[in-house]
């Protein structure tokens, strides 16, 4: 797989993990409400350096490539620690 495969692998597994929590976010206590809403800023600031990424694929420095990819991981684990919370 490539540098985008991945990522792009990656980004889908985060949106559908936070696509499930969403769905039961009503139910949620206050603390898990708090814990989403740090999530869903640092999911914004993925986003933003994913499509930079993504965009200057070639010309995208190592450094912003595991910036991106260690961001991603993390919020995969939040929001399945969400999910999990929520079940």
């Amino acid at each position: 797989m490539t540098l985008q495969d991945d990522m792009k692998t990656l980004s889908e597994k985060i949106k559908q993990y936070r696509d499930e929590a969403r769905v039961q976010m009503h139910l949620a206590r206050e603390d898990v409400k708090d814990e989403w809403d740090d999530l869903e800023k640092d999911w914004e600031q993925f986003r933003n350096k994913l499509n930079q990424v993504l965009h200057d694929a070639e010309s995208a420095s190592k450094e912003a490539r595991q910036t991106a990819q260690k961001l991603g991981e993390d919020l995969k684990t939040g929001y399945q620690r969400i999910r999990d919370k929520l079940k």
